[in-house]
Protein backbone atom coordinates (compact mmCIF):
# COMPACT_ATOMS: atom_id res chain seq x y z
CA UNK A 1 0.00 0.00 0.00
CA UNK A 2 1.29 3.49 -0.92
CA UNK A 3 2.12 5.79 1.94
CA UNK A 4 -0.40 8.58 0.86
CA UNK A 5 -3.19 6.20 0.84
CA UNK A 6 -1.61 4.13 4.05
CA UNK A 7 -1.59 7.85 5.38
CA UNK A 8 -5.39 8.31 4.29
CA UNK A 9 -6.78 4.85 5.52
CA UNK A 10 -5.37 5.40 9.01
CA UNK A 11 -6.65 8.92 9.17
CA UNK A 12 -10.24 7.90 8.28
CA UNK A 13 -10.39 5.23 10.92
CA UNK A 14 -8.82 7.74 13.30
CA UNK A 15 -11.31 9.93 12.01
CA UNK A 16 -14.62 7.87 12.85
CA UNK A 17 -13.30 6.65 16.31
CA UNK A 18 -11.77 10.50 17.37
CA UNK A 19 -14.69 10.51 20.36
CA UNK A 20 -13.26 7.23 22.07
CA UNK A 21 -9.08 6.74 21.28
CA UNK A 22 -8.06 9.91 22.87
CA UNK A 23 -9.68 8.09 26.09
CA UNK A 24 -7.29 5.40 26.39
CA UNK A 25 -4.31 7.91 26.93
CA UNK A 26 -6.09 9.44 29.31
CA UNK A 27 -6.57 6.13 31.48
CA UNK A 28 -2.88 5.87 30.77
CA UNK A 29 -2.38 8.92 32.84
CA UNK A 30 -4.31 8.21 35.46
CA UNK A 31 -2.25 5.03 35.97
CA UNK A 32 0.57 7.44 36.04
CA UNK A 33 -1.00 9.92 38.55
CA UNK A 34 -1.90 6.76 40.49
CA UNK A 35 1.29 5.14 40.60
CA UNK A 36 3.11 9.17 41.18
CA UNK A 37 0.89 9.19 44.30
CA UNK A 38 2.06 6.12 45.19
CA UNK A 39 5.16 6.53 45.73
CA UNK A 40 5.60 9.68 46.92
CA UNK A 41 6.27 11.20 50.58
CA UNK A 42 2.82 11.67 52.02
CA UNK A 43 2.19 15.53 52.59
CA UNK A 44 -1.47 16.71 53.72
CA UNK A 45 0.42 20.23 52.89
CA UNK A 46 0.84 19.82 49.63
CA UNK A 47 1.80 23.33 48.84
CA UNK A 48 0.59 24.45 44.83
CA UNK A 49 -1.73 21.20 44.34
CA UNK A 50 -5.02 22.41 44.32
CA UNK A 51 -3.62 25.78 42.37
CA UNK A 52 -2.18 23.13 39.87
CA UNK A 53 -5.46 22.04 39.39
CA UNK A 54 -6.93 25.01 38.58
CA UNK A 55 -4.68 25.76 36.27
CA UNK A 56 -5.12 22.32 34.45
CA UNK A 57 -8.73 23.27 34.39
CA UNK A 58 -8.10 26.68 32.70
CA UNK A 59 -6.50 25.14 30.01
CA UNK A 60 -9.32 22.63 29.33
CA UNK A 61 -11.75 25.24 28.96
CA UNK A 62 -9.76 27.43 27.01
CA UNK A 63 -9.86 24.63 24.81
CA UNK A 64 -13.70 24.42 25.50
CA UNK A 65 -13.91 27.85 24.45
CA UNK A 66 -12.39 27.65 21.37
CA UNK A 67 -14.39 24.41 20.45
CA UNK A 68 -17.89 26.90 21.33
CA UNK A 69 -15.94 30.31 19.03
CA UNK A 70 -15.75 27.40 16.50
CA UNK A 71 -19.01 25.55 16.91
CA UNK A 72 -21.24 28.30 17.23
CA UNK A 73 -20.44 30.12 14.03
CA UNK A 74 -20.46 27.34 11.72
CA UNK A 75 -23.97 26.11 9.12
CA UNK A 76 -25.17 22.98 9.73
CA UNK A 77 -23.13 19.37 8.56
CA UNK A 78 -19.74 21.03 9.00
CA UNK A 79 -17.74 21.42 12.32
CA UNK A 80 -20.06 18.02 13.60
CA UNK A 81 -18.96 15.20 15.72
CA UNK A 82 -19.86 12.47 13.15
CA UNK A 83 -18.10 9.43 13.26
CA UNK A 84 -19.65 6.31 11.83
CA UNK A 85 -21.19 8.36 9.38
CA UNK A 86 -17.53 9.31 7.99
CA UNK A 87 -16.75 12.81 6.07
CA UNK A 88 -19.33 15.28 6.25
CA UNK A 89 -19.12 18.79 4.39
CA UNK A 90 -21.92 20.89 2.61
CA UNK A 91 -19.61 24.15 2.29
CA UNK A 92 -16.64 24.89 3.53
CA UNK A 93 -16.02 27.05 6.43
CA UNK A 94 -13.46 29.96 5.91
CA UNK A 95 -14.55 32.70 8.57
CA UNK A 96 -14.15 33.26 12.03
CA UNK A 97 -11.83 31.05 13.87
CA UNK A 98 -11.53 29.29 10.15
CA UNK A 99 -9.67 32.08 9.11
CA UNK A 100 -7.36 31.71 12.02
CA UNK A 101 -6.03 28.14 11.36
CA UNK A 102 -7.54 25.16 9.20
CA UNK A 103 -8.65 23.05 12.44
CA UNK A 104 -9.57 24.93 15.28
CA UNK A 105 -11.76 22.01 16.60
CA UNK A 106 -8.28 20.10 16.88
CA UNK A 107 -6.63 23.54 18.34
CA UNK A 108 -9.49 22.97 21.17
CA UNK A 109 -9.39 19.30 21.34
CA UNK A 110 -5.43 19.84 22.10
CA UNK A 111 -5.78 22.10 25.03
CA UNK A 112 -9.31 20.30 26.30
CA UNK A 113 -7.36 17.28 26.55
CA UNK A 114 -4.20 19.14 27.84
CA UNK A 115 -5.39 20.17 30.79
CA UNK A 116 -6.29 16.79 31.65
CA UNK A 117 -2.90 15.08 30.67
CA UNK A 118 -1.29 17.38 33.15
CA UNK A 119 -2.99 16.21 35.89
CA UNK A 120 -0.74 13.09 35.94
CA UNK A 121 1.74 15.52 37.61
CA UNK A 122 4.53 13.56 35.45
CA UNK A 123 6.78 16.31 32.74
CA UNK A 124 7.38 13.13 30.70
CA UNK A 125 4.01 11.48 30.42
CA UNK A 126 2.59 15.08 29.36
CA UNK A 127 5.49 15.31 26.77
CA UNK A 128 4.46 11.99 25.21
CA UNK A 129 0.71 13.34 25.15
CA UNK A 130 1.25 16.14 23.29
CA UNK A 131 3.57 13.93 20.40
CA UNK A 132 1.09 11.19 20.48
CA UNK A 133 -1.53 13.99 19.71
CA UNK A 134 0.33 15.27 16.98
CA UNK A 135 1.00 11.81 15.28
CA UNK A 136 -3.06 10.95 16.16
CA UNK A 137 -4.55 14.38 14.68
CA UNK A 138 -2.42 14.88 11.79
CA UNK A 139 -3.20 11.35 10.32
CA UNK A 140 -6.91 12.90 10.77
CA UNK A 141 -6.44 16.54 9.25
CA UNK A 142 -4.55 14.75 6.77
CA UNK A 143 -7.59 11.96 5.80
CA UNK A 144 -9.91 15.15 6.33
CA UNK A 145 -8.07 17.64 3.73
CA UNK A 146 -8.07 15.04 1.31
CA UNK A 147 -11.70 14.67 1.38
CA UNK A 148 -12.08 18.27 1.17
CA UNK A 149 -9.92 18.76 -2.15
CA UNK A 150 -11.74 16.07 -3.43
CA UNK A 151 -15.11 17.69 -3.06
CA UNK A 152 -14.08 21.60 -3.39
CA UNK A 153 -10.74 21.54 -5.67
CA UNK A 154 -9.28 24.70 -5.90
CA UNK A 155 -11.71 26.65 -3.91
CA UNK A 156 -10.28 24.95 -0.98
CA UNK A 157 -6.99 24.74 -1.84
CA UNK A 158 -6.68 28.34 -2.10
CA UNK A 159 -7.94 28.75 1.25
CA UNK A 160 -5.23 26.68 2.65
CA UNK A 161 -2.79 28.38 0.80
CA UNK A 162 -3.31 31.34 2.72
CA UNK A 163 -4.27 29.63 6.59
CA UNK A 164 -2.40 28.00 8.79
CA UNK A 165 -3.04 24.49 9.58
CA UNK A 166 -2.90 23.89 13.49
CA UNK A 167 -0.86 27.08 14.68
CA UNK A 168 -3.37 30.16 14.56
CA UNK A 169 -2.38 33.77 12.36
CA UNK A 170 -4.42 36.52 13.06
CA UNK A 171 -3.55 38.50 9.79
CA UNK A 172 -6.27 37.40 8.00
CA UNK A 173 -9.24 37.34 10.31
CA UNK A 174 -12.47 37.84 9.07
CA UNK A 175 -15.64 38.10 10.81
CA UNK A 176 -18.01 34.98 11.15
CA UNK A 177 -20.66 34.66 8.02
CA UNK A 178 -23.27 33.30 10.21
CA UNK A 179 -24.79 34.58 13.67
CA UNK A 180 -23.90 32.71 16.61
CA UNK A 181 -26.03 29.78 17.97
CA UNK A 182 -26.27 29.13 21.39
CA UNK A 183 -28.67 26.21 20.70
CA UNK A 184 -26.06 24.36 18.39
CA UNK A 185 -23.04 24.80 21.30
CA UNK A 186 -25.70 23.25 24.05
CA UNK A 187 -26.25 20.44 21.39
CA UNK A 188 -22.65 19.56 20.19
CA UNK A 189 -20.36 20.70 23.58
CA UNK A 190 -22.45 19.44 26.12
CA UNK A 191 -19.98 16.16 26.60
CA UNK A 192 -17.17 17.62 26.40
CA UNK A 193 -18.14 20.46 29.07
CA UNK A 194 -19.46 17.08 31.02
CA UNK A 195 -16.16 14.86 30.37
CA UNK A 196 -14.00 17.96 31.71
CA UNK A 197 -15.67 17.89 35.59
CA UNK A 198 -16.01 14.18 35.15
CA UNK A 199 -12.43 13.32 34.61
CA UNK A 200 -11.23 16.29 37.28
CA UNK A 201 -12.66 14.68 39.75
CA UNK A 202 -11.80 11.09 38.79
CA UNK A 203 -8.30 12.30 38.90
CA UNK A 204 -8.82 13.93 42.32
CA UNK A 205 -11.10 11.59 43.90
CA UNK A 206 -8.69 8.59 43.20
CA UNK A 207 -5.88 10.22 43.94
CA UNK A 208 -7.28 10.89 47.23
CA UNK A 209 -7.74 6.64 47.74
CA UNK A 210 -4.36 6.18 47.43
CA UNK A 211 -3.06 9.06 50.15
CA UNK A 212 -5.56 8.48 52.57
CA UNK A 213 -5.76 4.57 52.03
CA UNK A 214 -9.18 3.94 53.05
CA UNK A 215 -12.16 4.11 50.43
CA UNK A 216 -14.15 7.52 51.15
CA UNK A 217 -16.38 9.92 49.07
CA UNK A 218 -14.70 13.61 50.05
CA UNK A 219 -17.49 16.60 49.61
CA UNK A 220 -15.09 18.89 47.52
CA UNK A 221 -15.73 21.33 44.50
CA UNK A 222 -14.83 18.31 42.22
CA UNK A 223 -17.69 16.78 43.05
CA UNK A 224 -19.48 19.03 43.23
CA UNK A 225 -18.94 20.48 39.79
CA UNK A 226 -19.18 16.84 38.21
CA UNK A 227 -22.61 16.44 39.46
CA UNK A 228 -23.31 19.77 38.53
CA UNK A 229 -22.28 19.23 35.15
CA UNK A 230 -23.63 15.78 35.06
CA UNK A 231 -27.07 17.04 35.62
CA UNK A 232 -26.56 19.83 33.13
CA UNK A 233 -25.60 17.41 30.34
CA UNK A 234 -28.72 14.95 31.46
CA UNK A 235 -31.21 18.06 31.01
CA UNK A 236 -29.61 18.84 27.56
CA UNK A 237 -30.09 15.62 26.67
CA UNK A 238 -33.79 15.47 27.11
CA UNK A 239 -34.45 18.91 25.61
CA UNK A 240 -32.24 17.43 22.14
CA UNK A 241 -34.57 14.18 22.27
CA UNK A 242 -37.57 16.77 22.28
CA UNK A 243 -35.50 18.87 18.83
CA UNK A 244 -35.75 21.90 21.39
CA UNK A 245 -31.91 22.54 19.74
CA UNK A 246 -34.06 22.64 16.09
CA UNK A 247 -32.78 25.42 14.27
CA UNK A 248 -32.91 26.09 9.83
CA UNK A 249 -29.40 25.47 8.18
CA UNK A 250 -27.71 25.05 12.23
Amino acid sequence: MALQTELKTQGDFLFRNRSYLPLLFLVAGLGVSLYGKFIEVKDLQKIGEHNFEIICLAISLLGLAIRILTVGYTPKNTSGRNTSAGQIADEINTTGMYSLLRHPLYLGNFFMWLGVAMLAENLWFTVAFILLYGLYYERIMYAEENFLIDKFGSKYLDWAANTPAFIPSFKNYTNPKYPFSIKKVLKKEKNGFTAIFLLFWLFDWSGSQIEKGVLHLELNFWLYAAILSGVIYLVLKIMKKRKMFTELDR
